[in-house]
């Protein structure tokens, strides 16, 4: 499983995962939702406290990863897949343009 902090303005809006049954979901932050219950990250996941669920990494995250010849830096840099788009979110948009970051989470692997 591999998680990256969904950051607002530099404020933790919610946590992107991706399951290890390949499923990805977004949850937004209970605090958030009690300071910031009108302020959506994009208009495809308004602010609610039900975490949203796809078969694909969603559509606006996917617009934060880096095209042309900027993705082929970031993946021979940090030899990652062009096809692992977790992998390249939580690579290359810890300092996107615009108010949305998203900072890996460091998971701890267990025996």
């Amino acid at each position: 499983m591999r998680k990256g902090l969904v950051l607002y303005n530099n404020i933790l809006a919610g946590v992107l995962t991706e399951t290890d049954e390949g499923e990805y979901e977004f949850e937004y932050n209970a605090d958030y939702i009690a300071a910031y219950p009108d302020q959506l990250i994009t208009f495809s996941l308004p602010v609610r406290r039900e975490k949203y669920v796809a078969n694909r990494l969603f559509p606006f995250f996917e617009g934060l990863i880096p095209e042309g010849w900027l993705l082929d830096i970031a993946t021979k840099n940090w030899k990652l897949n062009a096809n692992d788009r977790m992998g390249l979110v939580l690579a290359c948009c810890g300092n996107c343009i615009g108010a949305v970051s998203v900072e890996p989470v460091e998971q701890d692997h267990e025996s």
